[in-house]
Parts: structure tokens; sequence; C-alpha cells
């Protein structure tokens, strides 16, 4: 792709529509179309993404991200996860290991009213999405610098977020390890999964009793243009870590 050249992203409505049961007003497909023009902008420096054909782009990084958290988009919220809360509560989501902004930023620019936090290890790609959060007219997210076991030890972030996302993070036992501690009670972390085999589940399970929390649900379904398999893992935070006698 030329740097200069401006490639328009699909708006897909009726597929959003069908999917999702959502689909992004004016001012977000702006939104999505100018964060496309960033990553690819990016990429030419700091190794984003290897998906930057618009179609793919639309279903592997935008559509992908809100599937996760499909649950939340309006017109999908008569769920507990909505109906338990007060109107005026602020949720806070925290996107670990977020990489090129994903899933958080999509996440962000869907759910205005959801605080996101972009935490990644690497200063080049927070550094970058300090550039793209202001570009985009983003005021609902942050980023964060560090590793996730050290971001969870400091009191205003430890037990502090109501989501944690991780997409393409690693093992999914890393990913619970990587979240609980860092979800509310009653929390829900989202693990991002292509296929899911049942020694994964066994070895997620082993670590999470040790964590406070359960597999409270495991999505399977298919991507909407290409057809590949995805899973989403919910795992929810039901007991306070260390809250545990010692034995």
């Amino acid at each position: 792709m030329n740097q200069m050249e401006i490639i328009m992203l699909p708006e897909m409505n009726e597929l959003w529509q069908k999917t999702l049961n959502w689909q992004p007003d004016e001012s977000q497909q702006q939104q999505f179309q100018r964060l496309y023009e960033l990553i690819v902008e990016g990429n030419l420096s700091l190794n984003l993404t290897r998906i930057t054909e618009p179609v793919e782009f639309w279903e592997k990084h935008l559509w992908d991200s809100l599937r996760g958290i499909a649950r939340l988009l309006p017109g999908n919220q008569n769920s507990a996860e909505n109906s338990e809360l007060p109107a005026e509560s602020v949720l806070k989501a925290i996107d670990i290991g977020t990489g090129g902004g994903f899933p958080g930023l999509p996440i962000a620019i869907a759910l205005p009213h959801l605080s996101v936090t972009l935490l990644d290890s690497t200063r080049k790609k927070i550094t970058f999405l300090d550039t793209v959060l202001p570009s985009l007219g983003i005021e609902n997210a942050v980023t964060l610098l560090g590793r996730s076991d050290e971001i969870a030890r400091q009191p205003q972030h430890k037990q502090a977020y109501d989501f944690a996302l991780l997409r393409a993070v690693g093992a999914a036992s890393l990913c619970a390890k990587c979240a609980l501690p860092l979800l509310k009670n009653g929390g829900l972390a989202v693990l991002y999964r292509g296929n899911w085999t049942v020694e994964e589940e066994t070895e997620l399970q082993s670590a999470i009793e040790r964590l406070g929390g359960t597999v409270e649900s495991v999505e399977s379904f298919t991507t909407p243009t290409s057809q590949g398999a995805r899973h989403c893992i919910y795992l929810r935070k039901t007991v306070q870590q260390f809250e545990r006698p010692v034995r």
C-alpha cells in the first residue's frame, strides 16, 4: 500500500447488524477509517500488524474486537452485565497486551461510555497509541506502560477493573493469571482465541481455581467474511485473590 494512498474501509453495515445487532454511526465509521489509516502508516516503522488489506482489517481487527464484547453493545444490553448496574455507573476495562490497540481501540470507539486502559510493556507501541488517541478524538481511553503482573500490584489498578481483554497474548492459563488480579469481584475477563481444545480448557481450569475465578462460558463462532474459527472464553472473578486461607 502506497504511503500516500488512502484506501477506504468497507462500511459493512448489514454484516455489523446481522452478526452483532449493532452498527457504527457515521462518526464511529469515520473513527474506524482514521484508525485504519493510522495503523497502516504506523506499520511502516513499528510492525503493528500483518493485516492491512481493508476487508481483512475490518474482519480481523474491528469486527473481531467487538465480537468479544457483543453483549455490551447497544441493542444487546439485556444481559446481566448491564441490568444489574446503575445507569450512572462507569465501567472500566483494561486491554492487556494491547499492541497496536486491539481490541481496546475499537471497543472504546463503539462504547464511548466505557473507560478503557490500553496496557502494553513495549514503550514504542504506547508512544504510538499516545498519538492515535487525540487523532481519533477518543477521550475515554488512556495508555499504560508496564507488565500486567507489576501493574496488578499497584493499589490504583489491583482489583480495579470490570473487564479485562486479552487478545493474542499467550496461553489461556497465562491470560487468566494476567487478568484475574486486575478484576473486581464479579469482573469478567474476555480471552480472544482462534481454536480451542479440551487440553487448553483443562489447563485453564487448573490455573483459575487457584486465582479465584471460573469459566463462565465459551462461545464458538466463525468470522463473517473468511469463515475463520474463533472462540471467546469468558472468565468470572469470583473471589478476591489471596482471600483464601493458606494451608
